[in-house]
């Protein structure tokens, strides 16, 4: 299992959207309130060595405008992540991640017409697909991200499309009171990471949504792969094992 630090790591370096929540801004004349989440996303987020969380903006952003005029050239602020399933799923949202800490400006220009700020992670917290946990600054720094995240969007796709009938043959490898028998199931996959697969299963029991069951179950590989080759054999074990 992935610890919180990593799979906050995870999320800081992956595609999952993110906003910098910064005290005094909401409601501020700068920028319109439904607006202005939009203008506290940032470009761009790396991670540096010692765990700071580098953030790229417009040089005319709120958040930059913000932490050139903080006092003490400290600016508390919580970098919110949410992680939403790359195919269509009931209950989308996977998780939540946030940062807090205090951002400061970091000298010259990133490129033009841009800035970049550096948030020192005071604290941190995850409440994901896992669980709720808290995560130290010093496991954070230490962690590293999933190995598969850059591939994980299109390789949930491509399962998803390309490889569905197999996919909900896994449901065979599940206990008889959890395995779905409605000829109506569907068997989405909604999470992968170096340990396993994860797919959600929704069985239909009478007429409408409400009629709709469904749950979490979790595949893991024989042991933890390190990249897409070894993610091709680990699934095709898998698959193998469900069809037999």
């Amino acid at each position: 299992m992935p610890s919180a630090a990593e799979r906050t790591r995870t999320l800081v370096q992956s595609t999952c959207s993110a906003v910098l929540i910064v005290p005094g801004l909401v409601g501020s004349a700068s920028a319109r309130p439904e607006r202005l989440s939009d203008l506290l996303a940032p470009l761009a987020r790396s991670v540096g060595p010692d765990g700071e969380v580098f953030l790229v903006y417009p040089a005319d952003s709120p958040a930059v405008r913000a932490a050139t005029h903080a006092q003490d050239d400290e600016l508390a602020a919580v970098l919110e992540l949410t992680d939403v399933a790359p195919v269509s799923v009931p209950h989308r949202i996977r998780g939540r991640a946030w940062l807090s800490g205090w951002v400061t400006l970091v000298p010259g220009v990133a490129e033009p017409g841009r800035m970049m700020l550096r948030l020192e992670v005071g604290d941190g917290s995850v409440d994901d697909l896992w669980g709720a946990e808290s995560v130290e600054p010093e496991d954070f720094a230490r962690a590293q991200p999933d190995p598969l995240v850059e591939h994980e969007a299109e390789l949930l796709q491509h399962l998803h499309s390309a490889h569905g009938e197999q996919v909900r043959t896994l449901s065979s490898l599940l206990g008889g009171h959890r395995r779905p028998r409605c000829a109506h199931d569907r068997a989405v996959p909604v999470a992968l990471d170096r340990f396993g697969l994860r797919v959600r299963f929704t069985a239909a029991h009478g007429d409408g949504a409400a009629a709709e069951r469904s749950f979490d179950a979790r595949f893991e590989f024989p042991e933890p792969v390190r990249d897409i080759v070894g993610l091709r054999r680990a699934m095709h074990t898998l698959f193998e094992a469900a069809e037999g």
